[in-house]
């Protein structure tokens, strides 16, 4: 709840330095509360490899280095120093580790106020105990975000989802369907098996004009660009643009195949259309993209799932039958729906 009698902050420090979906969940919340409070000076403390998540919104921006000098506690209180030196009189933690709130207290040593995510830790264990059975989706990210700003005494409506703008597409002009597939993930339980990725650009190669693989380095890197040597229409990314034109291609495609992943934050980012598939994890643990369709989602009715909030947990039964049940004509008939459904 807002906190009454309390002037309002005019210099907002935001922190949240990992990981790479929950910080592309950032921007939706903190358009919302900058568009009720255009005074209001906001400045994101973060990794600076994630700041063009935050193109256009007029925000400063404060380097963390997490594998450096802010790495350690001692590093945090770093941190919040050059922070001070900033003129900050409020901080808004929705990360809350034990490095942010070490962070927190050496602001508020300072007099600086501090509030802090509930991120519902209770509520996601009974979630997956039970399996979402009987259980409405849990609170989005993004709202617990804002209820964020709202403890510190700001009043605004939940934020709306984006609506499709253009961008400049780093690939030039476009002609026909382009879709884009990001079958990868940091964890086994929500990366699409190797088989089943193969037949899904297979398949979708042979029904748009251009397919786009997103993908890390290493094995990752190596699928796409074999992938590319196989399709004419097939371009492997990785490589070829960095954060800012992945984040500008994405939004002039007609629809992006991606896991529970960072593309499909992106995605919401730009208003892209988006089917997401689901394995370990569950989309009524509030980390679906923001707005996404329904429609979009593609996820196995078994009673083993999820099981896991972040899909870290290896498979119990070491089949990982959640995944192999998303076949590839699955995927693609859900692709078809949601090109043919009309654009907001």
């Amino acid at each position: 709840m807002p906190r009454k009698n309390r002037a309002l902050p005019r210099h907002l420090l935001v922190l949240r330095t990992s990981a790479m979906g929950d910080v592309a969940m950032l921007p939706h919340a903190l358009r919302a509360l900058m568009s009720a409070y255009p005074d209001l000076r906001v400045t994101v403390a973060s990794q600076a490899m994630f700041r063009p998540f935050f193109a256009g919104l007029e925000v400063g921006w404060l380097d963390v280095d997490v594998r450096g000098r802010h790495h350690s506690l001692h590093g945090m209180w770093k941190l919040a120093a050059e922070a001070r030196r900033l003129g900050v009189d409020a901080v808004a933690d929705v990360h809350d580790v034990l490095r942010s709130q070490a962070f927190d207290l050496a602001m508020r040593l300072h007099g600086i106020r501090v509030a802090r995510i509930r991120k519902g830790r209770a509520e996601k264990r009974r979630f997956i105990r039970c399996g979402g059975r009987g259980m409405a989706p849990l609170r989005h990210t993004v709202l617990r975000y804002c209820d964020v700003f709202r403890h510190l005494g700001f009043v605004f409506d939940d934020p709306a989802p984006v609506v499709h703008t253009a961008h400049p597409n780093p690939f030039g002009e476009k002609h026909g369907v382009w879709v884009g597939f990001a079958p990868f993930s940091a964890h086994r339980g929500k990366t699409c098996p190797e088989p089943q990725r193969r037949e899904v650009v297979r398949l979708l190669a042979a029904r748009c004009e251009r397919l786009f693989i997103h993908s890390g380095g290493g094995d990752e890197a190596a699928f796409a660009e074999e992938m590319e040597r196989t399709y004419p229409n097939v371009t492997a990314l990785w490589g070829k643009v960095r954060f800012a034109g992945e984040i500008d291609l994405i939004a002039n495609l007609d629809c992006v195949v991606t896991m529970d992943s960072l593309v499909m934050h992106l995605a919401a980012l730009v208003g892209t259309p988006c089917v997401s598939l689901w394995g370990a994890t569950h989309p009524g643990l509030g980390f679906l993209g923001y707005g996404a369709p329904e429609e979009g989602i593609l996820q196995a009715d078994l009673p083993c799932r999820p099981c896991s909030v972040f899909g870290a947990r290896p498979c119990r039964l070491g089949d990982y039958r959640c995944l192999a049940a998303l076949t590839p004509e699955r995927v693609v008939e859900r692709v078809e729906r949601l090109i043919a459904r009309p654009k907001p």
